[in-house]
């Protein structure tokens, strides 16, 4: 009976230490699954993963499946994908000290390769936007915007944008960020001077209507006064070449008369030829005292 129970305690306690191993094995089958687990991580495309070891970093994690110390280490992710933030209700004043309310948006993307110098600095791209872009951009704005009066700035919107842009690209000047672009969405002034600017603008159309109604009208009255002065140009010339035409008849005319006055004195039987040509074969039938009759010569 003695040796019985003593084989039967020595049963238990093989039993005991198998069961204890395979509770030890067990603990360190999980331990190990959950160390492999936490040993490997993955960063989606369009991120970059800022690798930590105790707190210091060392390294990036590019997108895809990484390694990593189970304990030490731990991966912070950040973006790098185009985004943008977008700020409204900026209250700002015009030169001509005319409250306005802006509405902007600022696109802008992490340079990929300088993750860790944005954790580094501002811990997380939150806190770039709040520390660096936000203070730049709402500061620029409101001094730029300054430069401009009120109808500047709604005319002009184009170029206010372009000034705000070209400044915040100057102050942003690091190499951890790209400032893609920068809008002026809207302008919002005032209803009762957004009304009043209106009627001005509608008063200088009307005024540049007016102005080219008139320049229409000074032109056709230029264009009548240019038919005016060429008619009459041409009625001058054309009395001028009647003028001439007759002097130069009468000259022509003068001429034969001169030549045949000197033809006729050169040659008197000429004359009486021309008369007894011009003769009806009449005698006159009353004569003057001492008179003679033509065509007779009564000394022959």
């Amino acid at each position: 009976m003695d040796e019985f129970e003593v084989l039967t305690s020595r049963n238990r306690g093989r039993v005991a230490r198998a069961s204890g191993g395979l509770v030890v094995a067990a603990v360190v089958a999980v331990a190990a699954v959950i160390v492999l687990f936490n040993g490997f991580f993955t960063v989606d495309q369009g991120y970059r993963g800022v690798h930590l070891r105790l707190g210091a970093v060392v390294g990036i994690a590019q997108p895809g499946l990484g390694f990593k110390i189970p304990f030490l280490d731990r991966v912070v992710m950040i973006r790098t994908q185009t985004n943008s933030k977008v700020y409204d209700n900026m209250e700002t004043y015009s030169r001509d000290q005319q409250l306005a309310e802006l509405r902007m948006s600022v696109t802008y993307r992490l340079v990929p390769d300088a993750v860790d110098q944005v954790y580094a600095q501002f811990g997380s791209e939150e806190g770039l936007v709040t520390r660096l872009i936000d203070r730049r951009v709402n500061e620029l704005a409101r001094t730029v915007f300054g430069q401009f009066n009120a109808v500047e700035a709604i005319q002009q919107r184009s170029n206010l944008n372009r000034q705000i842009y070209e400044q915040v690209l100057e102050a942003i000047d690091t190499p951890i960020v790209v400032i893609e672009s920068v809008q002026v969405e809207d302008v919002a002034f005032s209803t009762a001077y957004e009304q009043s600017v209106e009627a001005r603008m509608m008063a200088e159309v009307e005024v540049q209507r007016r102005s080219q109604e008139l320049e229409q009208q000074r032109i056709q009255a230029q264009i009548v006064v240019t038919q005016a002065e060429g008619a009459a140009e041409a009625r001058i010339a054309e009395a001028r070449a009647q003028a001439e035409a007759t002097i130069l008849a009468g000259e022509a005319e003068a001429q034969a008369i001169r030549a045949k006055g000197e033809a006729l004195r050169d040659s008197p039987e000429l004359i009486a030829l021309v008369t007894a040509e011009a003769w009806n074969g009449q005698l006159p039938t009353t004569m003057p005292p001492g008179g003679t009759v033509p065509f007779i010569n009564v000394g022959q």
